[in-house]
């Protein structure tokens, strides 16, 4: 995974939080977590492809790209069982239907976190 990285939405309290408690970086060596709010090269790159990053993460490796369910599916695949919160997130999320249909509760969540902190979402 010499080019893998994460791009998440940096003012988001669940996005932030499930990137610090997941201990990627732990399990994944080299992942580089990319905040969408402070743009950057990778960012310009997976919106030209049309990735909706107000959508969900996108990761990034073995060249491919993984956009919200798909993405938090193989991230949950990915990272460490150490610690409760990561059996947890291993437990729901390693089913592929099961990160589906869960999604988009969760992103409802994030944009109502957003709208109650005064937030706004990234536009794009």
């Amino acid at each position: 995974m010499s080019d893998a990285y994460l791009i998440y939405d940096g003012e988001c309290p669940f996005c932030t939080q499930y990137v610090r408690m997941a201990r990627l970086r732990a399990v994944m060596g080299e992942l580089r977590l990319i905040n969408a709010r402070d743009g950057g090269p990778e960012v310009a790159h997976v919106r030209d492809l049309g990735y909706q990053l107000d959508e969900g993460f996108v990761l990034h490796m073995d060249g491919a790209f993984f956009h919200g369910a798909d993405s938090l599916h193989r991230l949950a695949l990915m990272s460490s069982r150490s610690g409760l919160f990561n059996r947890f997130t291993y437990a729901v999320f390693r089913n592929e239907a099961r990160s589906r249909l869960l999604y988009p509760v969760l992103r409802a969540g994030r944009n109502m976190a957003l709208r109650l902190l005064g937030r706004s979402p990234m536009g794009y």
